[in-house]
């Protein structure tokens, strides 16, 4: 399992992320059914290699800039 760079991760489309994030979490459920059933990870820094990666991902995702609310539409806010 590679690392991913943030610079890779910030490359990638929206669709892309996802991809990712769902292939991610399921090779991490894949190696915590080996590790569960008493196999020996052939790496044992995997598990924790994938959950950086997918904690990588859904931090850059979040970082994703919040629509702008209109000055209007704060006003109409505040006096309700």
């Amino acid at each position: 399992m590679p690392l991913l760079r943030t610079k890779e991760i910030r490359a990638m489309d929206a669709k892309a992320l996802a991809d990712k994030l769902k292939e991610l979490r399921s090779e991490l459920m894949h190696e915590r059914g080996v590790a569960a059933m008493g196999g020996a990870p052939p790496s044992p820094g995997k598990i924790r290699a994938i959950r950086r990666n997918i904690a990588r991902i859904l931090t850059i995702m979040r970082e994703a800039p919040a629509p702008v609310a209109s000055p209007a539409a704060a006003k109409k806010e505040e006096t309700a």
